[in-house]
């Protein structure tokens, strides 16, 4: 009885082991195919978003591409504009120059700085120069220049010269009162 019990016990291992192996083949298999399973249900699961934000990409494309050609348009409505709007300022500098600067043309005189002086433009401007007259004395100005004059002993006046071309120049003048010693 010995060798039979032997080698039932023999094959009741050998039957015990074969379903341990079984169950652990089948355990793999179950969790490679949960994983599998599971990985192919993310992707289909996932593909929708990805396909809708395709789909929505692909539908603004167009509209981005609008958007970028009106932006393209607007800047350039803007650069012109903005060019426009210079020429205008220049305009109308010319027209109505900055405070106590003023326009004068050739053989043309002003009474300015509050009614002390009288400052005109004699004869027409040279290259490098004009002539000046300011309260009856004529003097020879180029870019830049200043003129200081007192027409009385209370007042101190400015003539300066900013700029000038064939025609005209013009000149920056202001009167204030003298500083009184103290």
């Amino acid at each position: 009885m010995t060798d039979s019990t032997q080698s039932e016990r023999t094959d009741a291992a050998a039957v015990a082991r074969r379903r341990s192996l079984i169950v652990i083949a089948a355990s793999i298999l179950l969790l490679v195919g949960s994983a599998t399973g599971g990985y192919l249900f993310g992707r289909d699961l996932a593909r929708k978003p990805l396909d809708d934000a395709r789909q929505l990409i692909a539908q603004l494309q167009p509209q981005t591409q609008k958007l970028k050609s009106e932006v393209l348009v607007q800047n350039a409505k803007v650069t012109s504009l903005q060019s426009e709007l210079a020429s205008v300022k220049k305009v109308l500098d010319e027209i109505r120059p900055a405070k106590n600067t003023y326009n004068v043309n050739a053989n043309q005189s002003l009474i300015v700085g509050g009614g002390h002086l009288t400052i005109g433009l004699v004869g027409p401007p040279a290259n490098e120069y004009i002539d000046v007259n300011v309260n009856g004395k004529t003097r020879r100005a180029v870019a830049g220049d200043a003129i200081m004059v007192s027409p009385d002993p209370a007042t101190n006046c400015t003539v300066k010269v900013q700029s000038f071309d064939m025609f005209a120049a013009r000149i920056y003048a202001a009167c204030n009162p003298a500083a009184k010693p103290q």
